[in-house]
């Protein structure tokens, strides 16, 4: 990848990785716990709510977006050469693709695929619910986290004379 496209993707991909990881701490720091102050019942229905809002272009766009300006800069690290750039960037890649994508995909996924099915006036909802807010926040820390450090090591890279 030449030099101005290299910069291109390794910009947008700090843009994405600051971009979800500030979705993510906002969910962390203050949604989650706004809705576990609710009543189960309300907690679960604004939820699912969520969830099926945040399946969208623009949200979408971004969250996969920025994974596949990590393929590509994966992709130009190897065919550089493995620089010490190019090592930053596989560094940051993993870091998203793992931290982001995968987690999103093992486990936040499937908790709100649970979730969905769940009767929020029923009688398990409040067990249920307190299990889903502790599990699904704990990953959603990890996304935040490893978006954040992704974000940071594209940042250094773009530091470094290649």
């Amino acid at each position: 990848m030449g030099g101005k496209m290299f910069y291109a993707v390794n910009f947008l991909a700090v843009l994405g990785t600051g971009l979800v990881a500030g979705v993510f701490l906002a969910f962390s720091s203050f949604v989650m716990a706004a809705l576990a102050r609710l009543p189960s019942g309300h907690g679960i229905s604004a939820m699912q709510a969520i969830n099926i809002t945040v399946i969208n272009p623009l949200f979408m766009a971004v969250l996969f977006g920025t994974a596949i300006m990590c393929a590509a800069l994966v992709y130009s690290a190897f065919r550089g050469g493995l620089n010490a750039q190019g090592i930053i960037m596989i560094a940051g890649a993993t870091l998203y693709l793992v931290g982001c994508i995968v987690v999103t995909m093992v486990f936040n996924v499937p908790l709100n695929d649970a979730l969905a099915t769940l009767d929020p006036n029923s009688a398990e909802a409040s067990t249920q619910w307190s299990g889903y807010l502790k599990n699904w926040t704990f990953w959603n820390h990890v996304r935040c986290l490893a978006s954040l450090a992704a974000c940071a090591v594209f940042v250094r890279a773009m530091t470094l004379v290649s």
